[in-house]
């Protein structure tokens, strides 16, 4: 039964996952595919868990957009830049207009191993509207947070999985290995590979001499 509606936000590929340049020193060509992989592997796998009725991606680049549209995703541009909670609050808004019975979840576009049974699983675990988040694999971030309409509040950033905590959103317990998988850096992304990843993500990755 489809229970939830994905807020999906995407940075433009040219602009996203720019630490995997900057840390890792892949080439900016191979960070702009990576960005773009994880985020339609991360999109597809959500669109084919069974609690997900809409995925709802927020991105400022409209090729981009129009690709994940393909995918069978709704699309809206950035409503606030630079501000990732208001935009994803704003999202929720559109999101309740659009699908008034489904409860809003955010996700980081950055999980290219994401299992629908893991996401399945995690938004099972929560009571209906309750909010809740998911920590990611260090326990510092957030890949997931949810609650209904009137309670939307998320807090991802520096240190977000604790500012959630305080904000009196329950954390998801359970593995959820591939749901707590985000990717930032090249040990993230090994790591990613022992996951299994996506079909576009496995095909950047494909040649590529990773260390």
């Amino acid at each position: 039964m489809s229970t939830h509606v994905v807020l999906l936000p995407v940075k433009p590929p040219a602009r996203g996952k720019s630490r995997l340049t900057v840390f890792s020193g892949l080439p900016d060509e191979v960070r702009r595919r990576l960005a773009e992989a994880f985020a339609l592997d991360t999109a597809e796998a959500c669109l084919s868990a069974s609690s997900v009725g809409a995925v709802l991606v927020v991105t400022d680049d409209a090729g981009f957009s129009a690709r994940l549209q393909a995918l069978g995703c709704a699309a809206i541009p950035d409503g606030v830049s630079d501000d990732l909670n208001a935009t994803l609050v704003q999202a929720a808004a559109e999101a309740r207009r659009r699908w008034p019975d489904l409860v809003p979840v955010a996700l980081t576009g950055d999980l290219p191993a994401l299992r629908a049974a893991d996401l399945d699983a995690a938004l099972a675990s929560v009571p209906a509207g309750s909010p809740a988040y998911v920590s990611d694999a260090e326990g510092v971030g957030t890949t997931l947070y949810t609650a209904d309409a009137a309670r939307f509040d998320p807090h991802f950033g520096e240190g977000s999985s604790r500012a959630h905590e305080s904000a009196g959103a329950r954390a998801v317990a359970g593995e959820l290995a591939s749901l707590r998988r985000d990717v930032d850096s090249v040990a993230d992304l090994n790591h990613a590979i022992t996951l299994g990843l996506g079909p576009r993500t496995a095909a950047v990755v494909e040649g590529l001499a990773l260390s």
